[in-house]
């Protein structure tokens, strides 16, 4: 099936869309996206950041960009006049900022099965989702160990649970007790069975890009195509990282193709660990950042006109005595800051952040080099902040416990977005009038009214007494998250699918496993 083709009709398709189940009740109450009402935090002037920019166009001009192993890509770079000598792509100054000004989207909805849980991606909205491809899982029962497809759905399910978990996310672990070339297909079936909230696809190969493309065509039906366009609906939102320094392979260029031509985004990120992969400083780690999210950006806008991207970065540091990456740090604050604005300023949205960390368990370095990467993620003004949830041990591992205390801390950050309520029950002068001086406020009307929503209130964090505290076991908050996740799991209640949609994905995956052999290699 072609991309522009429209999805075969069938058994899949009798009782109606793919979104049927908006109509059902919601499992779990939250809003499908944060909307900030709070100013941007900026590091940098307009001066500081049109050098960074002038320095991102002279390493796209002077040193070029490599594409590697994919001879139509470059041939596309020749055919919009770049310099391509051998696999080095050299753009003309300002070639790459016009392509991507002249078509790409300052925002896009990416298309959730449930409509009521679609997001809005860009503008002055954040998206907080799940970490991805830890090929271990970690609890405190079991300790460290690779994962599964049973962890995998584990995760789709809490990240569904989670109101302040707004997508699905992708690989949020690898099952590695299937085989590598067919893994793809049970991950994806997995975020359309067990959640309907939007999710991402596979990138490992352009053939599984093409697997995610034709099994978002069967979920969604006669919904695929959006009937104002006439083009397909965003539905996925794929990670498509460069090898820096500036370098894209043909892996990733094969499924930045898929996607593009299908109208589905590409998260464009250079994965950079500053001293290794880019200059030790931040201005020099910034540049080198733009430049190679430019030139994939650009590419996609040159393969599909308007098809949905994301500015990614992705930039943390290493420890210069032993080469161990480092989470947490301030220079990648820094970073994240100044990529953050440079992105509004180029007009597309922007991914970054989550909640880092390097610690091997949930424990206090985990929690403050999570808060550490958070805090400048919502100030920032992230919109696709990927890595939120789970990240441990410097995201080798996808941690239960950390998962649900990194959701924990996305929650607070939502507060904190939405800013400051100058209504009148906002301004509360009413209370102040009843309450008087050397009153408390505790039994007036208006705190009655309030309190269930005043504050923030944590599932995990313990406020009471220590006499309380102690009687109840003394329990850690890496205990009290066990216990948590364990309650989520057993109170899920998987959202309606419609059993012929089903049937289709099962059948899809069935016939495409059996159409080429296992294999762990690749």
């Amino acid at each position: 099936m072609s991309d522009t083709e429209a999805p075969v009709r069938g058994r899949r398709s009798r009782r109606g869309r793919a979104g049927r189940s908006a109509g059902s009740q919601e499992a779990v109450a939250s809003v499908p996206y944060i909307t900030r009402n709070i100013p941007y935090y900026e590091v940098l002037d307009d001066d500081g950041l049109s050098l960074i920019e002038q320095n991102a166009e002279t390493i796209l001009e002077e040193v070029g960009i490599e594409f590697r192993d994919d001879e139509e890509a470059l041939q596309i770079w020749r055919d919009a006049g770049a310099d391509v000598q051998g696999q080095l792509v050299k753009f003309p100054r300002g070639m790459c900022r016009s392509l991507i000004q002249a078509s790409a989207p300052r925002e896009y909805t990416q298309h959730a099965r449930n409509p009521a849980r679609n997001v809005r991606i860009g503008g002055k909205n954040t998206v907080f989702v799940p970490a991805y491809g830890c090929p271990f899982v970690y609890d405190m029962d079991k300790g460290r160990r690779y994962a599964t497809i049973e962890d995998f759905q584990n995760f789709v399910k809490l990240a569904y649970m989670s109101p302040s978990l707004h997508h699905s996310g992708g690989t949020i672990c690898e099952p590695v007790d299937l085989p590598v070339n067919k893994r793809h297909f049970d991950m994806l079936y997995t975020h359309m069975k067990y959640s309907d909230k939007a999710f991402m696809g596979s990138v490992t190969a352009p053939e599984r890009a093409e697997d995610t493309v034709e099994m978002c065509k069967i979920l969604f039906g006669d919904n695929y195509i959006d009937p104002e366009t006439g083009k397909p609906k965003t539905i996925v939102t794929s990670l498509i990282n460069a090898n820096s320094p500036m370098t894209f392979d043909d892996t990733m260029l094969g499924a930045a193709k898929v996607y593009a031509r299908a109208n589905q985004a590409c998260v464009v990120t250079p994965f950079i660990l500053a001293g290794a992969m880019s200059p030790v400083t931040v201005a020099g780690t910034a540049a080198q950042s733009l430049a190679e999210a430019m030139a994939g950006m650009a590419f996609i806008q040159l393969v599909n006109p308007g098809a949905p991207v994301v500015m990614g970065s992705f930039a943390s540091s290493i420890s210069m005595q032993s080469g161990a990456p480092t989470f947490g740090t301030p220079e990648p604050a820094l970073v994240l800051y100044i990529m953050a604005n440079l992105a509004r300023r180029l007009g597309v949205p922007f991914r970054s952040g989550g909640g880092f960390c390097a610690a091997k368990v949930p424990d206090a370095q985990a929690a403050g080099e999570a808060v550490s990467t958070l805090i400048p993620t919502a100030l920032a003004g992230v919109n696709f902040a990927l890595h939120t949830a789970g990240w441990q041990e410097g995201g080798l591992v996808m941690g239960y416990e950390k998962f649900v205390m990194d959701a924990d801390n996305a929650g607070m950050m939502e507060t904190l977005l939405k800013g400051v309520d100058l209504s009148e029950n906002g301004q509360a002068l009413d209370a102040i009038r009843e309450v008087g001086p050397g009153n408390h406020f505790l039994g007036c009307a208006h705190t009655q009214a309030n309190f269930k929503t005043a504050f923030y209130r944590s599932p995990l964090a313990d406020n009471n007494s220590f006499e309380q505290w102690e009687s109840e076991g003394s329990k850690t908050q890496e205990e009290r998250a066990n216990a948590h996740w364990k309650k989520m799991l057993a109170d899920y209640q998987a959202p309606e699918l419609d059993p012929a949609i089903d049937q289709a994905l099962l059948d899809y995956m069935e016939q495409r496993k059996a159409s080429f052999p296992d294999s762990n290699i690749s």
